[in-house]
């Protein structure tokens, strides 16, 4: 049985329920008008921003990845070693860091050496090459401490560097294949057998009847010019014959015996005079007194016969020695004629000995024989040039820049190498990316970046290059950092690229680019709003744009409120 208090309770609760339900109904329903005037369209009203005064900075945004830069594809210029068998790499190509001087790879057990340069490996270097390819190999070897003269001429001293090169890192430098060996080896003998050949023709044209006296003609005529020359030299440095040294020794001591003769009788010629003789004195108490002159015509006369025994020895002397110069002249002229003649007679027996070998049926073999070993020395000699040490075009890579890094291998150990077998970049990272034409026509290198990273890393740049379109009408793009610090992790992740192609010096006005309207008369103006629907026109010239912005100069200060569209 219900009290009078739950009774109340109840009754309040459905006059609540009823009480809701109505209401809820009647939000439910609407009349005609009430319809029609909630899909009415809102009324009119401006769409406006405002004026800003701040720096505007337009750029042109580039998608792109950022990597290694330059990279270069590797492949190599011929066979490793000495051998034409099949490349086989014996180690790969490992990635790092290649510095000047380093092993790439190993082909066959032989090493691939790389080293700075922008002439191609092209051809084996053997002793003696000249070239652009030399002079910087000599060069590469310089800058690592070797002294050799940067000649572009592969001498004796960049052989004995290449050698030391070779052994500092433990290998050999190539040495001529048995094969080469061989080949010298057939090469010399060819010439010993041409040489025997010629020399057996020679002796038998040499033996033949008709040669052999003309030779021994010839033979003997040179003996007698040699004679006849040693008796003319022998006859020139004497000046007498021994018999002429005797008739002229003769007639010199004939003069000296004159000369004693005339001397002693002078002497007593002239004692005679000086003392007179003396006479005897009758007194007893005196002494002898002087006699007359002694009597010396005998002595005057033995003067003047040894005078004229003199002069006649004289005379006989200088007939002597006219006689013996006479004697000698007759016979300098007569030794000197002999050889005239014996130098005539041997050119007279080579000519004839020569004019019978020309006319000998064996001189043509004889011919052929010297021809044989001149071709057989000239190929030995050719052969010897570039025989010796040498640098196969395959162990030899050079490079635009060292060091440099190997990005990508191509070849794997046991592969054979008949392709690229490795691609190397500089060790700088560059973005890569492209635009479109249109905006590429914006770009200019050396425009400033700004590289930002998906992790929010901002980094400086410098726009590096700008390519020809591509198959798909975009331009490529190389931007490289200012700094490659912290970069290294980054490598291949994609980056975005906003290049700077202006900006102003300070802050400027700036309004949408949607407010500004270019009239009929080509003057640009803005709509302002002056009051609630309300504008007017205010006059603005342009400026630079950047991100749908744009700067403007005129009647307007920051703030202002210009009319983007009417709605």
């Amino acid at each position: 049985m219900r009290t009078p208090r739950g009774k109340l309770l109840l009754v309040l609760a459905v006059v609540v329920v009823v009480a809701g339900t109505g209401w809820g109904v009647g939000t439910l329903l609407r009349s005609p008008a009430d319809e029609a005037a909630a899909r009415k369209p809102p009324k009119p009203s401006l769409v406006t921003a405002a004026v800003e005064r701040r720096k505007l900075v337009a750029t042109v945004v580039v998608s792109g990845t950022l990597e290694y830069g330059s990279p270069y594809p590797v492949s190599l210029a011929g066979v490793v070693g000495g051998s034409e068998t099949a490349q086989r790499a014996t180690r790969a190509p490992r990635r790092g860091t290649l510095a000047e001087g380093a092993v790439l790879m190993e082909v066959n057990g032989r090493p691939v050496f790389v080293f700075a340069g922008t002439v191609p490996m092209h051809r084996s270097i053997a002793s003696g090459a000249k070239g652009a390819d030399v002079k910087q190999l000599q060069k590469a070897l310089r800058r690592l401490g070797y002294r050799v003269p940067a000649t572009g001429v592969f001498d004796q001293a960049t052989i004995t560097a290449v050698s030391r090169f070779y052994a500092k890192r433990g290998y050999e430098a190539q040495q001529p294949t048995l094969e080469l060996r061989q080949k010298r080896d057939d090469l010399r003998r060819a010439v010993r057998a041409a040489q025997e050949v010629l020399a057996t023709e020679r002796k038998a044209l040499d033996e033949g009847k008709d040669v052999l006296p003309l030779k021994v003609k010839f033979a003997n005529a040179r003996q007698d010019l040699k004679e006849a020359e040693q008796a003319l030299k022998s006859a020139r440095a004497q000046d007498h014959t021994t018999e002429d040294e005797a008739k002229v020794e003769a007639a010199e001591s004939a003069v000296r015996a004159a000369e004693e003769k005339l001397l002693t009788a002078q002497q007593e010629l002239a004692q005679a005079t000086a003392t007179p003789t003396p006479v005897p004195n009758p007194s007893p108490t005196a002494g002898p007194t002087a006699g007359p002159p002694a009597d010396t015509r005998l002595l005057e006369l033995r003067v003047a016969n040894a005078r004229a025994d003199l002069t006649a020895a004289r005379s006989a002397l200088e007939r002597v020695l006219e006689e013996a110069g006479t004697a000698r002249a007759k016979r300098l002229t007569e030794l000197t004629k002999n050889v005239r003649v014996a130098r005539e007679a041997v050119v007279t027996a080579e000519q004839a000995l020569r004019q019978v070998r020309q006319l000998s049926p064996v001189k043509l073999k004889v011919a052929n024989a010297q021809s044989d070993l001149v071709a057989a020395q000239a190929l030995l000699a050719e052969f010897s040039r570039t025989y010796g040490t040498t640098v196969p075009p395959g162990e030899v890579v050079f490079l635009p820049k060292l060091p440099a890094r190997l990005h990508k291998s191509s070849v794997k150990a046991g592969e054979l190498v008949d392709k690229s077998i490795a691609t190397v970049t500089s060790s700088a990272f560059v973005v890569s990316g492209s635009v479109d034409v249109a905006e590429a026509e914006r770009l200019k290198t050396g425009l400033n970046a700004s590289i930002e990273t998906e992790a929010g890393k901002t980094v400086p740049g410098t726009l590096t290059s700008l390519g020809g379109r591509d198959a798909k009408g975009a331009v490529p793009v190389t931007i490289t950092p200012a700094s490659m610090k912290g970069l290294k992790k980054l490598a291949g992740a994609p980056v975005t690229v906003r290049v700077t192609i202006g900006a102003t010096d300070q802050e400027v006005l700036v309004v949408p680019a949607a407010a500004v309207v270019t009239a009929a008369d080509g003057k640009a103006r803005v709509q302002v709003e002056t009051a609630p629907d309300q504008t007017k026109e205010v006059e603005v010239r342009t400026g630079l744009s950047a991100d749908g912005a744009v700067e403007v100069t005129g009647d307007l200060r920051p703030g202002d409120m210009v009319v983007i569209n009417s709605a």
